[in-house]
């Protein structure tokens, strides 16, 4: 397809370490398929250890590919690396600041590095401390900044070159909420002038409220690729999760409420029992009568249409919550 900018064909990226004298080979990514439209926001959404990073750096040309075919704005991963950095740009968890350096001094350096000349360079560097608000930090050492200025300059480094694709790798870990709000507005204006965002993330508001399209990734695998509207409406049941005293009630209500026919599917996370079922609001006063005659006291009680979390529930038989 023609809008397509990010497109892989079974991606795949092994490791091979020495344990106790032997090679033991980790699969890290397990034949990943991606297909990206040009300004679509698409988000990998999995605990860490999953296969996210690994992934993402391929597409940057950081690691090579252990097999597999990639494309990026047209130019093969394996054959033209060099074409691909000048149309990406990525942000990775670390950032890429100089400490020692104001904003100013970092920003007009990656520009140079790029190829700007000397003028075009402080142009751009003015350009991006306006756009991202930093002109009141910018003459500042990095090392002075907090957690959401540090990570604007971040930001504004991956673009000072106007990459097609923006590659971002938990962009807001750490962040407090109001630059969490402010980094995700940015990164909503990015996709609004037609460029292309690919980002990493385990939080599940973030994936639902910024992202076009997830892919749910778990030991290296997607388990599930859609929209956060279909993936929720493909559940299509209701969640409601008890909470016990304990696993062996958990465990028990599980045998009994298993029966019910509108229950498509529950799981056991320690002393909850989350069942996936149709009409939820209207079925849970039998549920309780169901409970309360086998004296399974029940000490909590969450009803709720599916979330992401929900999804990755389903596939992955457990929540994407527990790892964090």
């Amino acid at each position: 397809m023609e809008d397509l900018i990010i497109e892989t064909k079974n991606l795949r990226k092994t490791f091979v370490a020495k344990i106790k004298g032997k090679k033991e080979f980790l699969e890290a990514v397990k034949g990943i398929n991606l297909s990206v439209k040009k300004g679509e926001i698409f988000g990998f959404l999995g605990p860490n250890g999953a296969g996210k990073s690994t992934t993402q750096k391929m597409l940057a040309t950081l690691l090579l590919p252990t097999s597999g075919e990639a494309k990026i704005n047209g130019y093969e991963l394996t054959r033209q690396q060099q074409q691909i950095r000048q149309n990406i740009g990525y942000v990775s968890q670390a950032g890429g600041t100089d400490s020692m350096s104001t904003g100013l001094e970092n920003l007009i350096l990656q520009a140079q590095l790029y190829g700007l000349d000397d003028k075009t360079a402080k142009q751009r560097a003015v350009e991006f401390i306006e756009r991202f608000q930093m002109g009141s930090f910018a003459d500042r050492r990095a090392d002075s900044y907090s957690g959401g200025q540090r990570r604007r300059l971040d930001l504004a480094l991956g673009m000072i070159h106007h990459p097609d694709v923006l590659l971002l790798d938990e962009p807001t870990v750490g962040l407090d909420p109001q630059s969490r709000a402010y980094l995700w507005d940015e990164i909503k204006k990015l996709r609004n002038e037609g460029i292309t965002v690919l980002l990493t993330t385990h939080y599940l508001d973030e994936a639902d409220k910024l992202c076009d399209l997830v892919a749910i990734i778990d030991h290296g695998e997607i388990v599930a690729q859609g929209t956060p509207a279909q993936l929720k409406c493909d559940i299509g049941a209701d969640s409601i999760v008890f909470g016990f005293t304990s696993n062996h009630l958990a465990l028990q209500a599980q045998k009994l409420l298993a029966q019910c026919t509108r229950v498509e599917k529950n799981q056991i996370t320690g002393n909850y029992l989350h069942l996936f079922i149709k009409d939820g609001e209207r079925v849970l006063p039998d549920l309780l009568r169901q409970l309360d005659a086998k004296e399974l006291e029940v000490q909590s009680i969450a009803v709720s249409k599916p979330s992401l979390d929900d999804v990755f529930l389903k596939h992955t038989g457990r929540s994407l919550r527990e790892d964090h």
